[in-house]
C-alpha cells in the first residue's frame, strides 16, 4: 500500500470501530471489546509505519476536491509531516492503552458498548485533525470531539456533577469556536483557500491582509479547545467523567488540538507581533493560576487537571517564542506521563471503589495496597516535575531554552517581551508543579486518611498498561531530544546550562520545601513528638490526633475556618489557598457577568412575551369573538322571529322615508 492509503486507513479504522460497536453493541456483546481494542491497536500500527516512512522528510502531501463551492474550494487533503507523523502515534498510542485499560476499569458498566465506540470516534476526530490538511476537514474533526467529550464527560448521567460538567465543557469550548470559524473563513478569505500549504505560502508571501485579528479569532477557540486561561474552567469540572476518559482527552486528544493547530499554522501567528506577546500573556497566566490552584486541590483528578493546564501552557508558551518543536515536543512527552498519572489514578480509585474517594485528604495506606499504581505514579510524577532523567526534564527544557533564546533577543521575529514572559513564569511554574506533585504523592501514598474500602487487586489489563506508560515516561526524553530536530524544524532540543540549573534548581526547591511543610503538619498532627502517644493518658494516637487538631483549629476562631493540619499545600498556600481552591473564583466572576444576565434577560423576554405580546393576540381575537356572539344571538332558526324582525324593519324604513319626505 502506499504511505497515502495508509494514512486515509488511520482515522478510518477506529471511526469503522465505533460504527460496528454502537450496531453490534447490544446484539453480539461479546465483540464490544474486540471492536474497541483491535481497530484502534490497529491504527496504531499503521500511524507507526506511516511515521517510520515520512521519516521526518519532505512532508507527505494528497487532496481531492470535495465539492465545487463557486469560491474558496473545500478539499479532502492530508499533510503529513514529521509533526503530523509523531502525533498521530501518540494519540493511536494512548487511545489504545486507553482502550485496553477501560476493558478491566469498566468491565462491570452497562453502558460500556456506547462508552467504547464513543471512544473509538474521539480517537478518529483526533487523528483526523491530525492529518487533515484542510481547514474544513479539520474543523469537523474538531466538532466531533467537542460532542464526543460531551458524551464522555457525562457518561454517569445519573449524577448531577456529570451532567453539569458535560454541559459546561460543550459550552465553553463551543464558546470559543465561534470567533475560531470567523478566523478560519477570514483566514481561507485573505489565502483564497482553506489547504494549510496554499495558506502558509500566502504568509509566507506577505499576502496576509489581517494577520493580528485572525491570530486572536483563532486564539479565542484555542483557549477554548485546549483549556488556556480565560477558557479553562470546564476541564478540571470534566473530572465527573470516567478516569480513562480523563487519560484521554489530557494526554492526546481534545485538549492537544488547540496546542497542534497553533503549531501547524505558527506562521500565521508570527506575522502579528501583538498576537505573539497575547498568546505569551495568556501562557504565563495559564500556567501560574493552574499551578496555585493544583496546590490546593484535594481530588486527586483535580490535582491532575489543573496540572493538564500549566503543562498546556507551557507548550503555549514555547509557541509564543515560536519554538514549535519545542512545544509538540512537549506535547509528546506529557501524552505519555499524563495518560500514566490519570491511569494511576483510576487504579487508586478503583481499588477504593467510588469515584468519591478520590479525595486525597481520605487516603491511607494506599502503597502497600496499589504497588503497581505506587511505583509507576511515582515515575510520572517525577516526570511531571521535570527532574532528571525523566522525560519531562528533556521536554520542559527544551521549553525554558526557547523562552531564554527569545528573552535575549537571538530571534528577530520573536518580541523580547514573549520570551521574558514565558521565561519568568516557566520557572515559577517549575517551583509550583514540583511542589503540587510531592503533596500528591505525600498525600496518596503516606496520608494519614481513613482506610477505604479495599475491593481486592485490579484487572491484569489495567496494571499492564500503566508499565507500558512508564516506559516512555522514564526514557522517551533522553532518546527523543537528539532524534526529533530532523522531524520538527531542525532546531536543537538539547537543554541549556542556564535553564538546566535554574529549571531543576527552583523544582527541588518546591519539592523539598513541600516535603517539609508535610513533616511539619505530620508532626502538628500528632500533636507531640514521638512517645507522645505512649506520654498520654489514655495511650491513644486519634485522641492525640484530636486534640493536636482541635487545639490548631482554636488558633482559628473556629473549626471551619481553621487550615487542615495535614495538608503542606494550606501551609504553603496560607491566606490564598481558600481562593486558590476554588479557581480563583472564574466560575464566579464568570456566573456574575455572562450567566446571570443572560438569564435576566431571558427571564424578561419571557415575561413580555406572556404578560405583552399574549396580551395583544388575545386582544385581536376578543373582538370579532364578541361581534359574532352577537350575531350569534340573532340565529335563532325561529321563522316567527325572522318574519316579525323583516316587518319590524319594513316599518322603520317606512316611517324614515316618510320623516325624510315631509322634511324636504
Amino acid at each position: 500500500m502506499t504511505t497515502t492509503t495508509l494514512a486515509v486507513l488511520v482515522p478510518l479504522l477506529p471511526f469503522l470501530g465505533a460504527a460496528a460497536g454502537l450496531l453490534l453493541g447490544r446484539t453480539a456483546p461479546g465483540f464490544v471489546r474486540p471492536l474497541a481494542v483491535l481497530p484502534t491497536l490497529a491504527a496504531l500500527a499503521l500511524a507507526a509505519i506511516v511515521a517510520v516512512r515520512q521519516g521526518g522528510h519532505a512532508a507527505i502531501d494528497s487532496a481531492t476536491e470535495l465539492t465545487p463551492t463557486g469560491s474558496v474550494p473545500v478539499e479532502l487533503a492530508l499533510h503529513i509531516d514529521g509533526f503530523a507523523a509523531l502525533v498521530a502515534v501518540l494519540v493511536a498510542f494512548v487511545a489504545t492503552c486507553v482502550q485496553i485499560y477501560s476493558t478491566g476499569y469498566l468491565r462491570d458498566d452497562p453502558r460500556y458498548p456506547s462508552y467504547a465506540a464513543l471512544v473509538s470516534l474521539f480517537t478518529s476526530a483526533m487523528l483526523l485533525v491530525v492529518y487533515s490538511g484542510d481547514l474544513i476537514v479539520l474543523l469537523v474533526g474538531w466538532e466531533v470531539m467537542g460532542i464526543c467529550s460531551y458524551f464522555l464527560v457525562g457518561h454517569y448521567w445519573e449524577t448531577p456533577e456529570a451532567r453539569a460538567a458535560s454541559m459546561k465543557a460543550f459550552l465553553v469550548t463551543k464558546l470559543g469556536d465561534v470567533p475560531f470559524l470567523i478566523g478560519l473563513f477570514a483566514l481561507a478569505t485573505d489565502a483564497g483557500s482553506f489547504r494549510i500549504t496554499k495558506i502558509l505560502s500566502t504568509v509566507a508571501s506577505g499576502g496576509l491582509h489581517h494577520p493580528t485579528l485572525i491570530a486572536l479569532l483563532l486564539l479565542a477557540g484555542v483557549a477554548g479547545k485546549s483549556a488556556q486561561f480565560p477558557l479553562h474552567t470546564w476541564l478540571p469540572d470534566a473530572m465527573a467523567g470516567p478516569t480513562p476518559v480523563s487519560a484521554l482527552i489530557h494526554a492526546a486528544t481534545m485538549v492537544a488540538a488547540g496546542i497542534y493547530f497553533i503549531a501547524r499554522l505558527l506562521p500565521v501567528f508570527e506575522a502579528s507581533s501583538a498576537a505573539m506577546v497575547v498568546l505569551a500573556v495568556m501562557a504565563a497566566v495559564t500556567m501560574a493560576g493552574s499551578g496555585l490552584a493544583a496546590l490546593a486541590q484535594d481530588d486527586i483528578k483535580r490535582v491532575l487537571a489543573y496540572s493538564t493546564i500549566g503543562q498546556l501552557g507551557y507548550m503555549t508558551g514555547a509557541l509564543a517564542v515560536g519554538d514549535r518543536g519545542a512545544a509538540v515536543f512537549h506535547l509528546l512527552s506529557h501524552g505519555a506521563f499524563k495518560a500514566l498519572l490519570f491511569l494511576a489514578a483510576g487504579v487508586i480509585i478503583h481499588a477504593s471503589g467510588t469515584n468519591s474517594l478520590a479525595a486525597m485528604s481520605r487516603m491511607r495506606n494506599l502503597r502497600t495496597r496499589v504497588p503497581d499504581a505506587f511505583w509507576t505514579m511515582t515515575v510520572a510524577l517525577l516526570a511531571l516535575a521535570a527532574i532528571p532523567p525523566f522525560s519531562g526534564f528533556f521536554s520542559k527544557e527544551s521549553v525554558l531554552g526557547a523562552a531564554e533564546h527569545a528573552a535575549t533577543g537571538d530571534d528577530a521575529h520573536i518580541p523580547g517581551a514573549a520570551g521574558w514572559i514565558v521565561l519568568v513564569a516557566g520557572l515559577l511554574t517549575a517551583l509550583l508543579t514540583a511542589a503540587y506533585a510531592t503533596r500528591l504523592w505525600l498525600l496518596a501514598f503516606n496520608g494519614r486518611g481513613a482506610d477505604a474500602p479495599d475491593h481486592g487487586r485490579q484487572p491484569v489489563a489495567m496494571n499492564a498498561v500503566l508499565w507500558v506508560l512508564a516506559v516512555p515516561s522514564l526514557a522517551l526524553g533522553g532518546l527523543a531530544y537528539r532524534v526529533l530536530p530532523d522531524w520538527f524544524d531542525g532546531r536543537d532540543l538539547t537543554p541549556t546550562l542556564t535553564t538546566s540549573v535554574l529549571g531543576t534548581g527552583v523544582a527541588l526547591v518546591g519539592g523539598i520545601v513541600t516535603y517539609g511543610a508535610w513533616r511539619q503538619t505530620t508532626s502538628l498532627v500528632a500533636g507531640a513528638p514521638i512517645g507522645a502517644v505512649a506520654a498520654h493518658p489514655e495511650g491513644d494516637a486519634g485522641l492525640v490526633e484530636a486534640e493536636a487538631i482541635a487545639s490548631h483549629a482554636a488558633a482559628y476562631g473556629d473549626v471551619a475556618s481553621a487550615p487542615d493540619p495535614a495538608d503542606p499545600g494550606r501551609l504553603l498556600l496560607g491566606p490564598l489557598h481558600r481562593h486558590a481552591a476554588t479557581g480563583f473564583h472564574l466560575d464566579a466572576v464568570y456566573a456574575a457577568l455572562f450567566v446571570r444576565p443572560v438569564m435576566a434577560a431571558a427571564s424578561l423576554v419571557r415575561f413580555l412575551d406572556r404578560e405583552v405580546v399574549d396580551t395583544y393576540v388575545r386582544g385581536a381575537g376578543t373582538l370579532p369573538r364578541l361581534l359574532g356572539a352577537a350575531v350569534r344571538r340573532a340565529q335563532t332558526g325561529n321563522l316567527q322571529t325572522y318574519v316579525s324582525a323583516l316587518l319590524a324593519g319594513t316599518v322603520v324604513l317606512t316611517v324614515a322615508v316618510l320623516l325624510v319626505a315631509t322634511g324636504a
